[in-house]
């Protein structure tokens, strides 16, 4: 089993990495896709002591909180259950889609998550993307309203702004922020993290593997026609290449201790902090094994320094038309 971390003010434990589930349903191509074997990672991830299990309605789009709910159904008690509102997609092909925090949109995105999920509660309940046409007071105070009611156990923020995540905690308390940190995407760690240890929220960074690229296991051009990679500016084959070096430098620490460079990218991610709980995505128990064998690496000063010394990569983390 691997060690436990606190889902900051809620008092509620973890393990301290999560699964993130998104990659099964959406975005990373259709083509290895297998509900039953999806499923089975899931499960194996609750005995492996992984319990936080992340979702949202727009994966699939709402697809993935059906898998997940089927995967859970004689097992929600074994699972710290969280997913999302307040994405809508557009149009599944091209990944397009847009923001809708208004609360009666947040009232039945909440609930409609809850039947896909097969539950009547969830434990956490993040807002996907601040909606800039709505003041985050009111989404937030919506949410306030699930867990009133006792359908939600906690709320949390992804990707918020120093200041919309001090707004929203002055409206209700804000349990986590969920935003991307790995060692090719940092810009969490200049205010917003450590604000959260400040204020006991807990930080849970998605693509703690840079999308898959820190494996070391990607190759430029080998994308399927709908993984939404193929389109973003950091995969490009140009940009892998210069983002290589970034690579190579894991690989030279994780043959150290005979481990692979994703299980280095992990250990770096949780070495930022007590309050941080990773949730790399996977649709293979072996790779599912091999992340949640990463919580027991612990790397030397030396190394979190030359690991923190690495260069920023090539490329924005997402194209212009594109935006989440």
């Amino acid at each position: 089993m691997i060690p436990k971390r606190r889902l900051g003010s809620s008092g509620v434990e973890v393990g301290a990495l999560g699964l993130g589930c998104m990659g099964m349903s959406w975005a990373y191509g259709s083509a290895e896709r297998d509900d039953e074997r999806s499923i089975g990672v899931i499960r194996r991830a609750l005995e492996l002591g992984v319990t936080l299990i992340d979702t949202a309605d727009m994966y699939g789009p709402f697809t993935n909180e059906e898998l997940v709910g089927r995967a859970l159904d004689d097992r929600r008690d074994d699972a710290v259950l969280a997913t999302k509102g307040g994405l809508v997609v557009d149009d599944a092909e091209t990944g397009a889609i847009h923001r809708d925090g208004r609360p009666e949109h947040m009232r039945s995105a909440f609930e409609a998550s809850l039947r896909r999920l097969r539950t009547d509660r969830v434990d956490l309940y993040q807002l996907h993307r601040i909606d800039p046409e709505v003041p985050v007071e009111e989404t937030w105070g919506a949410m306030a309203e699930f867990v009133t009611a006792g359908h939600a156990g906690a709320l949390g923020l992804s990707e918020p702004t120093l200041d919309e995540l001090q707004r929203a905690h002055a409206v209700h308390p804000v349990a986590s922020v969920q935003s991307e940190l790995s060692l090719w995407t940092r810009e969490a760690l200049d205010e917003v993290l450590p604000w959260c240890e400040a204020n006991e929220v807990a930080f849970i960074p998605f693509s703690p593997l840079g999308r898959g690229f820190l494996t070391g296991k990607m190759s430029a051009g080998k994308f399927d026609a709908d993984d939404l990679r193929a389109r973003f500016p950091r995969f490009s084959e140009e940009a892998m290449a210069a983002n290589q070096a970034i690579v190579d430098v894991v690989a030279e620490i994780a043959a150290d201790h005979d481990a692979a460079p994703g299980q280095i990218a992990i250990a770096w991610v949780l070495a930022q902090g007590e309050m941080v709980i990773p949730i790399p995505g996977t649709r293979r128990v072996e790779y599912l094994e091999e992340n949640a064998a990463a919580a027991s690496i612990e790397l030397t000063p030396a190394e979190l320094e030359r690991l923190d010394s690495l260069p920023p990569p090539e490329g924005e983390r997402y194209p212009a038309s594109y935006s989440p």
